[in-house]
């Protein structure tokens, strides 16, 4: 192709690119990418075929021009953009809850009918718990929150260093517990049913037997900050064993295998936000539940803010970017 067909063909091209290269919009529409492409091959060609020095230097100076502008957008949306991780903590999390209520429900009912039933039996009779838990777990939990042996949660040589390895100790507990609760729904949602059943047997049982002891300033100003996080993980992390057991139950149209994976793509986002929540419960439970300093109305002031925070970070968060 000679030099002036070449400039023929593609003269207008050139002109309405130059033209929005010279515009004030920093915008680009979705067909810049396509053509600023294809004048890079224009002057790949041009060199190759030898044309005049002019028409080089022009193809070449809007080539720049033009490069210089994608990049320029390119590293002003990316900038305007949040990182990812905080995009999902945002909307992602909270949408993915939502997404999935039905497993929420069911967990929410295998944690929280035994936790109450539990509760109420252990606060009528105080030796229900010896039936659950070894009389050395039994003694010792009644020791921690003892307001005569124990002063409250905190012990008076405890110290910010021992504060830290409680952190660390309560990371493993809760990530100990929400990673069984999870991965237990593999087993046909058994495992999941299990952990949900047994933790909310646990947790009611010591909140009964305790309440009933007349411990009540020193457990429930303890746990209302931390529980929160860390009981509402439970019952998301149990969720997410559930979607994965009833995959493998269920598949529907897919194979098991194909809907074990679509469930695990889905259940992993839980599981993300459900750590995420249990490494703040940890942080709470370490430095402000076990704190001394701090009046049990500020605790339950505080405890009922974070509940609502979490209420209507879930119901509400992430609304806007739902399609």
């Amino acid at each position: 192709m000679k030099q002036q067909q070449f400039e023929q063909r593609y003269h207008q091209d050139w002109e309405q690119l130059e033209q929005q290269l010279e515009g004030k919009s920093q915008s680009l529409d979705q067909d810049f990418p396509s053509r600023y492409r294809q004048l890079c091959h224009q002057l790949a060609l041009a060199k190759h075929r030898r044309y005049s020095q002019y028409l080089l230097e022009r193809l070449n100076r809007l080539v720049l021009a033009a490069h210089h502008r994608f990049y320029q957008n390119q590293l002003r949306t990316s900038s305007s953009r949040s990182p990812a991780w905080v995009e999902f903590l945002l909307w992602g999390f909270p949408q993915s809850i939502r997404a999935n209520a039905v497993f929420v429900y069911w967990s929410m009912g295998l944690f929280l009918v035994p936790l109450f039933a539990m509760g109420i039996a252990t606060y009528l009779n105080g030796e229900l718990l010896y039936s659950f838990m070894p009389a050395q777990d039994v003694h010792s939990t009644e020791y921690m929150y003892d307001p005569v042996t124990n002063s409250g949660w905190r012990e008076p040589d405890r110290d910010s260093t021992t504060d830290l390895m409680m952190f660390g100790f309560y990371i493993k507990n809760n990530i100990g517990i929400g990673f069984q609760t999870f991965a237990g729904g593999i087993f046909l949602c058994l495992g999941a049913i299990f952990f949900l059943v047994y933790n909310g047997l646990a947790i009611g049982g010591v909140a009964g037997h305790l309440t009933q002891l007349g411990y009540i300033d020193t457990f429930y100003p303890f746990v209302v900050g931390h529980g929160a996080f860390e009981l509402t993980a439970i019952v998301f992390a149990g969720a997410a064993g559930l979607k994965l057991g009833c995959a493998i139950i269920s598949p529907g149209q897919h194979s098991r295998v194909t809907a074990l994976r679509l469930a695990a793509t889905d259940a992993i986002q839980i599981v993300f936000g459900v750590f995420a929540m249990l490494l703040i419960a940890a942080f709470l439970e370490a430095f402000w539940s076990s704190s001394s300093t701090i009046g049990n109305s500020i605790k339950y002031i505080v405890g009922g803010c974070f509940w609502g925070f979490v209420i209507v970070y879930f119901v509400y968060s992430g609304r806007r970017h739902e399609s």
